[in-house]
């Protein structure tokens, strides 16, 4: 990986662990659901009428936009609403990395090695004190939806590798056609038809503008500059090399939740955050990438 590379996947945890502080203020003017739906609307509309298709398999660009779009936001949102700590979300949503290295070595025939699969079994067991932390001191289900949501993430960097896209930013904005229909769905079942439509039309009212600006920053900052720069480190590296960079996103998120929101998390679970973050980037050994097949057992 270049020095290059390296400085955007940096800009990429920054952006990302802001994005948090982001979604929570959202989640206080939107229901869930809708509020995942509405921030890929908005770019999906302009995107279908304006930019062109990128020519790559339909069946790697709805992987891509399903894992990294539905479920992963599906999932996070969903925890986030429940009760799942801001800076613990950054922190728990990484798990898409040891995932992404696992899927990719399965489905895709990437080499592990010694080093990455070490990393991995200590990511793991940084995870496990997190979930012990959570369930000794409230509900254990903001977790496991927030891990769904990792391994959501991890589906779509797949599909964001085998498309393997000319234009990586064409992939990345089109990816976000797939979730608005099906996230509009899962939001009138579950929160009601009217009831995130309602919200928004209150949120232009003097009270809600923080719900704005939050969705604006997810929007911009956060899913066409922060997912398309991830979508050109995917292009160019082997998955299991780029991953890891997300773990810095639970730095920027933790922190951010602690000055801006008063969280403070708990010993145990900081102590499982560096497990899991060292674990990880400590799996990150240079090795020589192993040629993935045209035609993955996926």
């Amino acid at each position: 990986m270049t020095t290059r590379d390296r400085l955007l996947g940096l800009t990429v945890a920054v952006l990302w662990g802001l994005n948090f502080l982001a979604i929570r203020v959202g989640l206080d003017h939107f229901p869930p659901f809708f509020f995942a739906a509405l921030r890929f609307l908005v770019i999906a509309i302009p995107v279908v009428l304006f930019v062109p298709r990128p020519n790559v398999p339909l069946k790697w660009l709805l992987l891509y936009g399903f894992g990294f779009g539905f479920l992963q936001f599906a999932f996070l949102f969903a925890a986030m609403a429940t009760g799942m700590p801001t800076g613990l979300a950054s922190l728990v949503l990484q798990s898409s990395a040891p995932f992404t290295v696992v899927l990719g070595a399965v489905l895709l025939r990437e080499h592990v090695s010694r080093r990455q699969a070490i990393g991995i079994a200590i990511a793991v067991l940084g995870m496990v004190l997190i979930g012990w932390d959570r369930a000794q001191n409230a509900t254990l289900l903001p977790v496991i939806l927030t891990l769904l949501g990792g391994l959501g993430w991890a589906f779509g960097n797949l599909g964001n590798r085998l498309a393997k896209a000319d234009s990586p930013m064409t992939l990345m904005l089109w990816m976000t056609v797939i979730p608005p229909l099906p996230m509009l769905a899962l939001s009138a079942v579950v929160e009601g038809p009217s009831t995130g439509w309602h919200a928004l039309a209150d949120s232009f009212g003097p009270q809600g503008w923080p719900g704005l600006v939050a969705l604006a920053y997810i929007v911009i900052p956060a899913t066409i500059i922060g997912s398309g720069l991830w979508t050109i480190l995917m292009s160019r590296n082997p998955a299991g090399m780029v991953a890891p960079f997300s773990l810095l996103v639970p730095v920027v998120g933790i922190a951010g939740a602690w000055i801006f929101l008063d969280e403070i998390p708990s010993v145990l679970a900081l102590i499982g955050g560096v497990v899991v973050i060292g674990g990880c980037l400590g799996g990150m050994a240079a090795r020589r990438p192993v040629e993935v097949l045209e035609k993955a057992p996926v």
